[in-house]
């Protein structure tokens, strides 16, 4: 598993600067979060290993939808108690983190299966 120290980092420093700066720079602040974080998934992807080099052309299939079922359930069934969490603990802000990362985890599942469909 890839070190999440720097995303973890990352979070923390956006948390603290929102409490030293308070909510007028809220969203500016939950921008910048969300594309450093979609930097870090698409530096992730690109460093995936396609085993021996290039992989090779396959037909396409379209079962992917099927693969996002277990997916989809369980970030609904992971994203009510987050939510939860996240509304008591950080407000607004935690919420809205909370979902941006649900939804970034979605959209690099959804590749994924996609490139492998």
């Amino acid at each position: 598993m890839p070190d999440m120290r720097p995303i973890r980092d990352d979070l923390q420093a956006t948390l603290d600067a929102r409490r030293d700066l308070g909510p007028d720079y809220e969203a500016a602040l939950v921008d910048s979060f969300v594309e450093r974080l979609d930097a870090a998934i698409a530096a992730r992807v690109q460093a995936e290993p396609n085993g021996h080099g290039v992989a090779p052309a396959r037909p396409k299939q379209h079962n992917g939808g099927a693969a996002m079922i277990p997916v989809a359930l369980g970030s609904m069934g992971i994203g009510i108690p987050l939510t939860a969490i996240a509304a008591s603990n950080a407000g607004l802000v935690g919420l809205t983190i909370t979902w941006l990362a649900i939804v970034a985890i979605n959209v690099a599942a959804a590749v994924a299966i996609m490139r492998r469909a």
